[in-house]
């Protein structure tokens, strides 16, 4: 399969459109992150626009690196064809870019021109251009591209007899540029399809799709799949309107369909919010890819196998493993009234805290109730829940003090049922000392788990610096997990045994 030909048109179609063009380091600074992509061709710009452009274009065929197509646009004048060779032809691999609508209605509404004069125009500029390159650079080529050609269904066959006579006249890549989208995609490439199959095998066809109506990358991708070599895209779809094909929209895409991309994908997440912050532009939320919420998940069915496969290459609800764009962070389980226990326990483990599917079970109605009068809750919010529900149970039993009386004797202070009780109890250590203090007291428990975690500096005021876990066997057999927080250890442990007594006793 043919590798995928990336023709970047930041500098040019990009740069344009915005508020306030890029100056020449600016452009300089994109034009590296577009090397660190590995993009084959730039597009960049239109010297003949103004001098600004002129110097900005020259400067960046300077900078290309080995291989790399430097593309400049010219209108089909001569003086624009001229400013572009003069511009970019000390390229190792200059490219003139040519352009002429052959659209009838462009032709008879904007131009107020013939259909046979337009095409004796684009021909002679084609011409022109490569004759005139040529004495400059024997690497340099020449592409054409038909404006609105997304308008040309009802002359196409004026618009192959063009074409098939501005390849003999120098062009060897023709771009169909779906200038302003209007229709649904397979059309288009209907269209696009015709010229593939008429013009000569070695002729490269390009694709230049704008975003109208929301189709862009859809139109480009199946357009590759086509026939189409060259895509023209635009780092974060920047361009007019609604703007041009999304280059890391096509280049997933096409790695997702098993498409040899040449493309260093880990370095798309780090443009896109590069370009956003140069262009001023933002990242909508929801943008594919590289948006802040392109990993969020809210429903309690989409988080439960989110987080299922978050192992997984392939994910339940993503497309890629965000790592192949170079993204650091990983799918986001968000807390509405809409999520479920998986939520509940994903963010609950995730802050550092252990806890059970079955308390994750118990608390999530909780704080479904909080989330359905404040909306979407943080973890801190979350973990308010956590805390009050299943580290400070209140129940039957009070811990007043325990405390080390000599060697391996200990003395527990407590209360039950609001009565005081004292009793002493003796261990390997303060764990041990406790279970048999309560023993000595009426209330002997098996301990079956002991586990303790480090924690890190407490959010909630306690400093806090370890928490216990423990098991006490119940009534009817069943383990009872107890859990305390505690910047002294040994009373992290004391206060979930107290914890799991006050689940046992209710």
């Amino acid at each position: 399969m043919r590798k995928p030909f990336f023709y970047d048109i930041t500098l040019r179609d990009g740069n344009q459109s915005l508020k306030k063009p890029w100056q020449l380091t600016e452009k300089c600074l994109i034009f590296d992150k577009l090397r660190e992509l590995n993009v084959q061709a730039v597009e960049v710009g239109f010297p003949a626009s103004s001098h600004m452009d002129f110097e900005a274009c020259k400067t960046l065929a300077d900078m290309a690196w080995d291989n790399l197509v430097i593309s400049a646009l010219a209108r089909t004048v001569q003086k624009d064809i001229d400013s572009a060779i003069m511009a970019i032809g000390h390229a190792q691999v200059p490219r003139v870019h040519v352009f002429l609508t052959l659209s009838p209605f462009h032709m008879k509404y904007v131009l107020n021109k013939e259909p046979n004069y337009c095409a004796n125009k684009a021909i002679e500029a084609v011409k022109y251009a490569f004759d005139s390159i040529k004495k400059v650079n024997k690497n340099a080529q020449i592409q054409f591209s038909v404006e609105h050609f997304g308008d040309c269904a009802h002359n196409i066959d004026f618009v192959i007899d063009t074409l098939k006579e501005i390849v003999k006249a120098g062009a060897t890549t023709i771009n169909l540029p779906n200038t302003v989208e209007r229709t649904r995609p397979r059309v288009f490439i209907e269209l696009v399809e015709k010229v593939i199959n008429a013009l000569p095998d070695d002729v490269i066809i390009s694709m230049h799709n704008h975003n109208d109506l929301g189709m862009a990358c859809a139109t480009t991708v199946e357009g590759y799949f086509s026939g189409v070599t060259q895509l023209e895209c635009c780092l974060n779809g920047l361009g007019e309107r609604a703007g041009n094909t999304d280059f890391a929209q096509v280049a997933v895409a096409l790695h997702n369909n098993g498409v040899d991309v040449p493309i260093n994908l880990d370095k798309i997440y780090e443009t896109a919010i590069t370009v956003s912050q140069m262009s001023r532009v933002p990242i909508y939320e929801k943008a594919p890819l590289v948006g802040p919420e392109a990993l969020a998940h809210r429903s309690g069915i989409h988080q439960d196998g989110a987080i299922k496969t978050k192992d997984m290459d392939f994910g339940a609800y993503r497309p890629i493993r965000p790592s192949l764009i170079g993204r650091d962070d990983d799918e986001k389980i968000g807390f509405t009234s809409q999520s479920g226990k998986s939520a509940v326990y994903e963010i609950i483990n995730n802050a550092g805290y252990p806890i059970t599917l079955d308390e994750a079970v118990r608390l999530t109605p909780l704080v479904k109730e909080i989330s359905e009068q404040k909306g979407e809750l943080c973890a801190d919010e979350i973990l308010n829940v956590y805390f009050d529900k299943i580290l400070d149970i209140k129940g039957q039993f009070e811990l007043i003090s325990f405390r080390h009386e000599s060697a391996d004797k200990f003395k527990l202070e407590f209360k039950f049922n609001n009565e005081y009780t004292e009793s002493f109890g003796h261990g390997n250590g303060p764990l041990d000392a406790c279970l048999d203090a309560l023993k000595n007291a009426g209330f002997e428990r098996k301990l079956t788990f002991y586990k303790q975690y480090a924690l890190d500096e407490d959010k909630f005021g306690s400093g806090a610096s370890a928490m216990s876990v423990i098991n006490l066997i119940g009534d009817s057999g069943e383990e009872i997990i107890g859990r305390a927080i505690d910047k002294n250890t040994a009373k992290a442990n004391v206060k979930a045994i107290f914890n799991a007594l006050n689940q046992i006793y209710k």
